[in-house]
């Protein structure tokens, strides 16, 4: 059942009902669910869906002839000039939708294809009914080279989609049967990746369910992400150290560097790999642009989850000792782990609130970006870190999150205001999320309009 994806939805069938030609670009991650959003869309349209393979130019044309035909015994044409003039032919007097899929692979087998369309598009625009879909899971060749100035398609699509994992939000129609801590954890080990929140078995605790998918060798995803690694760079276990540094703990790049026994120059730019693909961010603390004190982190948190707990005990889970693994590794670290996944879904929360409007939960002011702050406290020059930070004007929010089995107690927000004093806003509001319990002198200081806490169930209620 084809679920969410409503905005996209909406915004392509504007652009079909235009009855002039367009051209979408969509992209995204692998497992995102871009080609399921494009079935969805065409499903009751006249649409060719040509899905181009890692071949050779004539095996593309090929399969695209017989597209265009409707069949294996269709006629084969010569060129790929000829197969897309016909396409554009067949759509002078209807509606027609062309889609592209893995338009990466045709790039690479036929390195001239986006000058053809971008001279066909520029020949037939005027006159034709053909909406183009160009589909593809490589991030930085869809950016670079068909959304990009340098790209001979530059400034012919009319509307572009960067196809995003679910919010914790969104997943929650996924996590009927479990209780809300449970929900949060297996948003935070499938990243809301719809192709991965389907194959959660909602008769099985969340424990069963990762031991299964993860912890055995024939789950799904003991081997998914060292596989993407391969298709995607050269060099996969040099990528493979890097990333389980990052996932244990390593953020700076000397660290990491340091940790893999890389030069740091060469790093980077493994680095920079990892980025283009939407695996690894680098963070600046909020408020800066450019800063020394950036760090790296996994943006993909199953990626994070796998290179944490499962890349250093592949011997021990292939021995048939996934178990044990969940018991010594998974279960003793799950709430260090969750720690960032917490901070995610409650960055999340705000913009939710954000957009429905409702004044008791609504941010203090518009949020137009929201981050993480760490940096040295002028007052004592120690270290510091702020979970959540927000500005706006002379407003500022900070927010605490505390993915804890103990009672959060009034300490938490002394050394929240603390921190909130390093900065000259005028007016500070101060967030607490957690997922457990808060003590009564917690709730006797939160009086104060300018504080506001929320539990876990309460941020699921209100995000909804």
């Amino acid at each position: 059942m084809f679920y969410g994806r409503n905005t996209e939805l909406t915004k392509l069938n504007e652009m079909y009902t235009s009855n002039k030609f367009e051209l979408a670009v969509i992209y995204g991650r692998r497992r995102v669910g871009k080609t399921t959003l494009i079935r969805e869309f065409i499903k009751d349209k006249k649409a060719l869906f040509f899905a181009a393979s890692e071949s050779t130019a004539p095996d593309n044309l090929l399969s695209l002839s017989r597209c265009i035909g409707g069949s294996n015994t269709a006629p084969i044409f010569t060129d790929y000039e000829s197969a897309l003039s016909a396409i554009f032919k067949s759509a002078e007097n209807e509606r027609l939708v062309l889609v592209i899929d893995e338009f990466p692979y045709l790039a690479e087998s036929y390195r001239g294809v986006s000058s053809l369309l971008q001279i066909l598009i520029d020949h037939n625009k005027d006159s034709s009914k053909l909406m183009i879909i160009l589909c593809g899971s490589s991030m930085s060749f869809m950016e670079n080279q068909v959304l990009g100035y340098k790209s001979p398609l530059y400034g012919r699509r009319t509307a572009q989609f960067k196809v995003l994992p679910f919010t914790f939000f969104e997943s929650l129609p996924f996590f009927a049967n479990y209780n809300d801590i449970d929900k949060a954890v297996l948003y935070g080990v499938t990243d809301g990746i719809p192709e991965y929140l389907n194959k959660i078995n909602p008769q099985k605790s969340v424990q069963e369910n990762i031991i299964d998918l993860f912890l055995t060798p024939s789950g799904h995803f003991f081997e998914e992400p060292s596989n993407l690694i391969k298709q995607e760079l050269r060099e996969p276990s040099t990528y493979n150290v890097i990333i389980e540094a990052i996932a244990s703990g390593s953020s700076r790049l000397n660290e990491i560097a340091t940790k893999c026994k890389i030069e740091s120059n060469k790093c980077s730019k493994y680095l920079s790999s990892l980025m283009s693909l939407g695996l690894v961010t680098r963070e600046y603390p909020y408020g800066e642009i450019v800063s020394k004190r950036s760090i790296y982190k996994i943006s993909d948190n199953m990626f994070r989850f796998w290179y944490r707990f499962v890349f250093p005990n592949q011997s021990a889970i292939i021995s048939g000792l996934g178990s044990a693994v969940y018991d010594s590794e998974v279960n003793e670290q799950l709430n260090a782990y969750m720690g960032l996944v917490f901070e995610d879904i409650c960055k999340q929360w705000f913009f939710v609130q954000a957009k429905k409007g409702m004044k008791k939960h609504s941010p203090p002011f518009f949020i137009g970006n929201i981050g993480r702050w760490w940096g040295t406290n002028p007052a004592t020059r120690s270290q510091e870190e702020i979970d959540i930070m927000a500005a706006y004007g002379g407003d500022a929010l900070f927010a605490e999150c505390k993915w804890t089995n103990a009672h959060v107690d009034v300490d938490i927000l002394h050394n929240l205001k603390r921190k909130s004093e390093m900065f000259k806003y005028a007016t500070s509001y101060l967030y607490i999320f957690t997922k457990s319990s808060i003590t009564s002198r917690l709730c006797e200081e939160c009086v104060n309009g300018h504080v506001k806490i929320y539990l876990l169930d309460e941020i699921i209620k209100t995000g909804i």
